[in-house]
C-alpha cells in the first residue's frame, strides 16, 4: 500500500493537533481541554469516533459525539456536560491512551511500528480514524503541547487498514479478534513479531492467534525452542497438549524436550495416541542425528502401484507438510524401501506406468544415527529435496526435508536476524 500525504485534505485533522486543545461551547467559551478521543473498532471498516474525554476542572468527563458540533475545532453544541467521572465502557478504545505512541503491526511488511500520529477524517456524517503516521517527530508535536504547531515536513499517513493495533486493553480484545488482520501473515512472520514483541504485545498477538488453532500450532513450530518452551510452559498441560497435537511430530518432540522434566510426561500423556507414539519415538534419538532431525510423515506405496495411484496418494495427503510431498517412496513386497520418485517425474510420466519403473534400485538414504552434517553433504551432493531415514533392514523410519537441514545448519541466532527485503517491495502498488 503506497504512502500518501492525506492530513491536509478537506475534513481531515491530526490527533496531535487536537490533544490538549481547548474545547468550547457554541458561543466560544472554553469548557475544558481535550484529553482523549473515544472510538469503536469495526473490523475492516474505519474505527468510528463515539465521543471525547474532556478535562474539566482537572477531572475527565465524557462528551458523546452527538454533542460535538465541529470536531476539527473542538466546538460543542452546548456547555451542558455530565460531570460524572469518565469510565471506559467495554469495547471502547482511547486513541491517545491505547494507540498513539503504542506499537502496531504493519501487516504489509510484518513489522512492529509505533504510531506517531493518527488521522481523523469526516465523511458520511461521522468521524473515523483513517490513517496512521509512523514517522517520529518531536515530542512537543506528538503530544500537541503547544496547541497546533505547523508540521513543515507534512504527514505521511497510510491507511488504517494496513495495520493491526496492539491496544493492550482486554475489554476491546474480544471485539477485535474476529477481524484480526494478523491472520493474513505467514506463521514465520508472526513468530518474528513475537520475537520482537514486549510481554504485553506478545500476549495480545497470541490472543489473536489462539482463535485459529491450526495457525497457532504453525506459529509455535516457527518459534525459537526456548521461546516456544516458555510460552508452552505458561499454558496448562491440557492447553499445551492441544497445541502440540497439531504440530509436526518432530517440532512437538523438540518443544516437549525443552519443557521442565516434571511436565513432560503429563503433557505427553494428553496427546492423541498417534501423535504420542511419534513424539516418543523421535525423543529417543539424538537431536543432532538424522533420527532427531526427521519427520515421520511421508508417502510410501508399493513399487507396483501405478503413477496414477501415486498422484492420488499425494492429492489425498492434505495433512502432510508440502515439502514432504515432493517425493513418493516405493516399497518392495517386504515393505523395504526400494526407490524414490520425485513428484515432478510422476506428473510427467505415463499414468499407467508403475512407480518402480521411475525409481532406481539403490535410493540415497541415511540411518537414524547419521550425523546432521553428513546428511547435509549427501543432500547437497545429490541435489535432494528430501532424504529417507531407514533402519538396518531398510524399513523407512522417517523423512528429512531440506528445510530441516537448513534450520540445523544455520547459526543459532538466525531467527533474530532481519529478513532481507524483496527486490520489488512496492511491486503490488504499481500494478
Amino acid at each position: 500500500m503506497s504512502t500518501t500525504p492525506r492530513s491536509q485534505g478537506l475534513g481531515a485533522v491530526r490527533l496531535s493537533e487536537l490533544l490538549r486543545g481547548p474545547v468550547t461551547d457554541s458561543a466560544g467559551g472554553i469548557i475544558g481541554r481535550l484529553s482523549d478521543v473515544i472510538v469503536r473498532l469495526r473490523g475492516a471498516d474505519y474505527p468510528v469516533v463515539t465521543g471525547l474525554v474532556v478535562a474539566v476542572g482537572g477531572r475527565p468527563v465524557f462528551v458523546p459525539v452527538e454533542q460535538v458540533a465541529v470536531l476539527a475545532t473542538l466546538r460543542l453544541t452546548s456547555a451542558r456536560l455530565s460531570l460524572l467521572p469518565f469510565e471506559r465502557r467495554e469495547g471502547e478504545v482511547l486513541l491517545r491512551a491505547d494507540v498513539l505512541g503504542h506499537r502496531l503491526i504493519d501487516v504489509e511488511s510484518a513489522h512492529l511500528i509505533r504510531a506517531a500520529d493518527l488521522e481523523l477524517a469526516e465523511g458520511q456524517g461521522e468521524w473515523t480514524v483513517t490513517g496512521v503516521d509512523s514517522h517520529r517527530r518531536s515530542r512537543r508535536l506528538l503530544w500537541g503541547l503547544t496547541g497546533t504547531p505547523a508540521d513543515e515536513a507534512g504527514g505521511r499517513f497510510r491507511e488504517w487498514a494496513a495495520f493491526e493495533p496492539l491496544i493492550g486493553h482486554s475489554g476491546s480484545a474480544l471485539t477485535r479478534r474476529p477481524f484480526g488482520r494478523i491472520r493474513r501473515l505467514r506463521p514465520a512472520q508472526i513468530a518474528d513479531l513475537l520475537e520482537a514483541a514486549s510481554s504485553a504485545e506478545e500476549s495480545e498477538i497470541l490472543g489473536q492467534v489462539h482463535a485459529d488453532p491450526e495457525l497457532e500450532a504453525d506459529v509455535f513450530e516457527e518459534l525459537e525452542e526456548d521461546r516456544a518452551s516458555r510460552l508452552l510452559g505458561a499454558r496448562t498441560d491440557e492447553e499445551a497438549a492441544q497445541i502440540l497435537a497439531r504440530m509436526r511430530a518432530d517440532d512437538a518432540a523438540d518443544a516437549i524436550a525443552e519443557l521442565p522434566q516434571r511436565r513432560r510426561q503429563p503433557v505427553i500423556d494428553l496427546l492423541p495416541p498417534g501423535q504420542r507414539t511419534k513424539v516418543l519415538t523421535l525423543m529417543g534419538f539424538n537431536p543432532s542425528s538424522a533420527g532427531g532431525l526427521m519427520g515421520m510423515d511421508f508417502i510410501a506405496i508399493p513399487a507396483t502401484a501405478t503413477v496414477a495411484d501415486a498422484l492420488a496418494a499425494v492429492a489425498g495427503a492434505a495433512s502432510l507438510q508440502p515439502e514432504a510431498l515432493t517425493s513418493v517412496h516405493a516399497l518392495d513386497p517386504r515393505g523395504r524401501l526400494c526407490g524414490v520418485a520425485r513428484l515432478v517425474a510422476l506428473v510427467q510420466a505415463d499414468p499407467q506406468a508403475t512407480v518402480g519403473q521411475l525409481c532406481d534400485g539403490d535410493p540415497v538414504r541415511v540411518g537414524a544415527a547419521t550425523d546432521v552434517v553428513d546428511v547435509a553433504l549427501l543432500m547437497s551432493d545429490y541435489n535432494l529435496i528430501t532424504i529417507p531415514v531407514v533402519d538396518d533392514r531398510r524399513l523407512m523410519l522417517g523423512l528429512i526435508t531440506v528445510d530441516d537441514v537448513l534450520e540445523a545448519a544455520l547459526p543459532e541466532d538466525w531467527r533474530r536476524r532481519a529478513a532481507a527485503d524483496p527486490p520489488d517491495p512496492g511491486h503490488d502498488d504499481q500494478e
